[in-house]
Parts: structure tokens; sequence; C-alpha cells
């Protein structure tokens, strides 16, 4: 990868002090870099695509003419349901029906009926006065309630003096149709490991920049990396197959793996300003700064992170 510049170390300090509030620029164009040093750590990441799937029972109004199913005609097994797939590495869930799963019966809620008890008026077809609250006089002339002439109740508004209504589970319908719904969830498991830096540096500022690609391997399954110079990159890649084998190949099917290497540029940027050293860090290929000691700040309310 090409050195870090000392133009290019100064662009990104400034671009870095401009998001900061409490940040001067005046050091920023000022300050005398001393010394750039190259450092650089991998990571290795592997991104395992799963399919998993779960059949539940869904329910729906019976609204066209049929019968349940015939009689010996078994519904598919889940895994014999063909479902395309989504482009891979990319997370989707999607629910379908279990062809020749599907059952009639009368509905639960209504016992077949198609209406249900109105729970306003339980039934009666009358609730009670809102005016005269059941008095049948108002309470503050003494007069006949006209509103219910006189009665203390007027006919129920929910289901228009009727005492029941539609039924809200089959629509009026009387029957259900029950039918089993396929479950299918694709995952993109990922497993993330950065090496050693010996740097006083936050490690977790390295997982959110890019690096330059050195390694990929795609596949069904992939194998782990050996003899790369990096010993713990190899020791993470034997680890982390083994815990994506374990965690889904019994309870889904990976479809595909994929494994790679990025080297993740790191600077260490020595400067002096006003006769004092100081460091900061450029990292990324997207040129992020990482400030443990900024000489130009006016209050201590931004975050150096």
């Amino acid at each position: 990868m090409p050195p870090m510049t000392e133009a290019a170390a100064r662009q990104a300090l400034l671009r870095f002090v401009a998001s900061r509030c409490c940040y001067g620029s005046r050091a920023a164009g000022e300050l005398a870099i001393q010394r750039l040093r190259p450092q650089g750590t991998y990571r290795y990441r592997l991104e395992t695509f799963s399919e998993s799937r779960l059949s539940e029972w869904a329910f729906e109004p019976f609204t066209k003419a049929g019968v349940a199913r015939p009689p010996g005609d078994a519904p598919l097994d889940p895994w014999d349901v063909e479902v395309g797939a989504p482009p891979l590495f990319q997370g989707q869930t999607r629910r379908c029906r279990v062809p020749r799963s599907a059952l009639v019966r009368d509905c639960h809620r209504c016992h077949g009926r198609g209406r249900s008890q109105c729970g306003v008026c339980h039934g009666a077809g009358r609730t009670r006065c809102v005016t005269c609250k059941g008095s049948r006089r108002r309470l503050k002339q003494q007069k006949r309630c006209q509103l219910c002439s006189g009665t203390g109740r007027k006919r129920c508004n929910t289901c228009s003096g009727r005492g029941s209504k539609t039924c809200a589970t089959c629509h009026g319908e009387k029957k259900l149709q029950h039918f089993k719904q396929l479950v299918i969830t694709w995952k993109n498991n990922v497993f993330e490991f950065v090496s050693e830096h010996h740097l006083n540096f936050p490690g977790e500022l390295l997982s959110k920049v890019s690096g330059e690609n050195i390694f990929k391997d795609e596949n069904v399954v992939v194998y782990p990396i050996v003899g790369f110079p990096e010993p713990e990159i190899s020791l993470a890649s034997q680890r982390a197959i083994a815990e994506h084998s374990a965690a889904f190949a019994t309870s889904s099917r990976i479809l595909r793996q994929r494994q790679t290497v990025e080297l993740i540029p790191i600077t260490e940027v020595h400067y002096q300003y006003s006769g004092k050293p100081y460091l900061y860090y450029v990292y990324g290929l997207e040129n992020k700064v990482y400030v443990q000691d900024y000489p130009e700040r006016c209050c201590c309310g931004c975050t150096i992170v």
C-alpha cells in the first residue's frame, strides 16, 4: 500500500478538527510533522450465509368453494418446498404456504355462525343513555331525556341494535382455512477478528473502517487458512469455521461461506506544536483520525474518537 504523506496526514487531521466543535484549526495547519510511522493490522472475517425453516399453523377466512385436503395426501416436508433464495450474504425473512396443507373448519370464534355477540351491549342491542346516564331524566332540568325518549337506554351504535356483529375472525364467512405457513430465514452470520497491533489505539475503531483486501476465499464450505504470515489470523480462521459449523450445520443449512483478510493501514503521526511533542493516528482507507491529546481545545465537551 502507498505510504502516508505529510500532506495527506495534515489534511486528515484538518477534516477531523472541522468535525469537532471545540477543536481549533490553527494548530492543525501550523503543526510541524516530525515523523510518520506506518503500521498496519490484519482483520479476518468469516461470513456464513445460512437458511433456516420453521413451519407454523395459520388461518384465514375461507371465501372460495373447495374441500379439505384429500385423505392420504400428506403435506410436503418444509425442506421439500422450493423457494428461491435472495442474493448471497443478504439477510431476509419470507413466509409462504406449505402445499397440500390446507384444512377447512368452522370458525372457532363464532362456531360457524358468522357473527359474534357485541361486546358493547352484550347482545342486548341497547346501551345506557350517555345523556341521562340511565336515569331517564336530565339531572339539572328534571325533564324527560329526549335522546332516549325517557327510557334510559338507546340503540347500540356498535352493532346497530342487532346485538351481534360480523365475526372479526372469519369476516362473516363462517369457515376458516387452516394451513401450514413456512417461515424461511436467510441470515449472514459474521465472525470478525482483528490481530493485535501493540499501539495505544482503541481496537474497536478498526471495525468501522475499510482495509485493503489481500485474501478472499468463497465456496459452499471454506477451509481454515494455513501458513498465514500472522499466526493469529490462521488460528482465528480455524476457530471461526469450527464455531460456525457447530452453530449452523445442525439447525439450518449453510448455503455459502466467504472468508477475507484485510490489511488496515495505521499511521502514527509524531508532530510538534509550540515546542511540545504530540501524537495522532490516521487509520483505515478512509483516513480516519484518532487524537490522544490535541493542543488547541477550547472546552472539554468533545469526544476524541
